[in-house]
């Protein structure tokens, strides 16, 4: 792929676009700003995975392994192979070494998350665009080929042992580091079946869990209305009650020293009794009207000496 032109034409494979597979659990679920999907291709130098960011843009992303990480000239390789692609095509960039050359200004720091005190330096990526033809995983595969060298023609007669990487047993994914951490949930959108699925569900444990409550409390008989209280008309007799026999106060319970007789109460219209009124009001020389034996007080003596 020039820079003159994008990422179109036959796939670099001969074949169609691999099939992609399930991350495995050394893979982080997330570089940079995109979540990682599935592993499209593997090679001794790296691997690229389908990824999206946010915003739901679909991207081809190449991570270098820990062995090709680690070497400078590997990293140099893979900088010149994305300075040479087209403006276009790359969608961002990252890691140790990548922040330099014609598309370094897509370059996307991750200095401001937390760091452990032993923590490698980031391994180098790369996002391209993925449109969905063989013609992205090509570009990918044919950017990994150039870093491990094993595309290179070699230059004269080969005579002598063979050549390979030292650092190719080491194809594990590079650092990585993830922030704010997934856990307990990846961060990014579900489908819409799988909200659909969730709110159908809600719904329906709520429907249960009214029927139950329905069912539960269906049979229950009704409480009786409570008695009703005494009012001010039934408490007072209300003129319906008969009256009854007067009886004499206390005071009118034995006759006095002039024979008058008490009088007897006379009932009221509530049918309560009322108290007499005394004839003759009591004095020092008559007898109490507290109910006394009726005998008059004797006179007090004369002091004569006075």
């Amino acid at each position: 792929m020039s820079e003159s032109q994008p990422p179109t034409g036959p796939s670099a494979t001969g074949g169609s676009a691999p099939s992609p597979s399930p991350l495995l659990a050394s893979d982080p679920p997330r570089i940079g700003d995109f979540w990682l999907d599935a592993r499209v291709l593997a090679t001794p130098a790296g691997v690229t995975f389908i990824g999206h960011d946010d915003a739901d843009t679909p991207v081809l992303l190449i991570l270098l392994s820990e062995g090709a990480a680690a070497d400078a000239a590997a990293r140099d390789r893979l900088s010149g192979e994305v300075n040479h692609l087209h403006a276009e095509t790359v969608v961002a960039r990252g890691g140790q070494g990548q922040d330099q050359g014609r598309l370094g200004h897509l370059f996307r720091s991750e200095d401001d998350d937390p760091r452990g005190p032993a923590q490698l330096p980031l391994a180098p990526w790369v996002a391209l665009v993925n449109d969905g033809s063989p013609a992205a995983p090509a570009e990918a595969l044919r950017i990994l080929q150039a870093v491990d060298l094993s595309m290179t023609r070699e230059i004269g007669s080969p005579s002598g042992p063979g050549y390979r990487l030292y650092w190719a047993d080491r194809h594990d994914a590079g650092t990585s580091r993830t922030w704010p951490l997934p856990w307990p949930g990846r961060g990014d959108h579900a489908g819409w079946s799988s909200v659909g699925i969730a709110w159908l569900l809600i719904v329906m444990i709520a429907a249960l869990g009214l029927l139950i409550a329905v069912l539960l409390f269906q049979n229950v008989p009704p409480s009786p209305p409570p008695p009703p209280g005494p009012t001010s008309a039934s408490g007072s007799g209300g003129g319906s009650g008969s009256p009854s026999s007067g009886s004499p106060s206390s005071g009118s319970g034995s006759p006095s020293s002039s024979g008058s007789q008490p009088q007897s109460p006379s009932p009221s219209a509530s049918g309560s009794p009322t108290n007499p009124t005394p004839t003759t009001p009591p004095t020092m020389q008559s007898p109490g009207a507290s109910g006394s034996s009726g005998t008059a007080t004797p006179t007090p003596t004369t002091n004569t000496k006075l």
